[in-house]
């Protein structure tokens, strides 16, 4: 083999090689966190509030936050749109977290988002990212639900943050 066709063969290994690791999938990365949620992103806490867990799924990001009522707070985003929701929420039981608005409840644990109406499963996803405070209080009996505070009318949420617009699809 000469010198020339040696040096084509290595480069075109070589270049098929880049090709084969460009085209590879990359796992995603987590969204940015600290200890009160995921940075510019509905779903953190902000004080007086507290981060008790906070989780993403492939679509969403949620955070439970502890009002200084002793109450918790569903802080959701759709990643796609940037849609919101936040809701008072209950902890049925350890790190087992429901919301409901309008007959849709939203459960959220370690391992799973589920949002059902009524007693059908509207979408199921599996937690890629989890983080537990340090600070939440033990997995012992479940809260009693928040009082709702009387509110003349909703106050309409702001445009999405930065990181909750266009992170994928679903």
């Amino acid at each position: 083999m000469s010198w020339l066709s040696a040096s084509l063969v290595s480069f075109a290994v070589a270049a098929s090689s880049t090709l084969l690791i460009a085209a590879a999938p990359s796992a995603a990365a987590a969204p940015a966190s600290d200890g009160s949620g995921y940075l510019d992103s509905t779903a953190r806490c902000g004080p007086p509030d507290t981060a008790v867990v906070f989780g993403s799924t492939p679509t969403s990001r949620v955070a439970i936050c502890r009002t200084p009522g002793g109450g918790y707070e569903y802080r959701g985003v759709r990643v796609r749109d940037g849609a919101r929701l936040v809701l008072p929420a209950t902890r049925s039981s350890g790190d087992t977290f429901v919301a409901e608005n309008s007959g849709v409840t939203y459960t959220l644990t370690a391992n799973t988002l589920v949002v059902k109406a009524g007693n059908q499963v509207i979408r199921e996803e599996p937690v890629t990212d989890w983080h537990r405070s340090d600070t939440s209080e033990s997995a012992g009996a479940p809260s009693p639900a928040p009082e709702p505070s009387p509110s003349p009318s909703p106050t309409p949420l702001p445009p999405p943050l930065p990181a909750e617009v266009g992170g994928g699809s679903g």
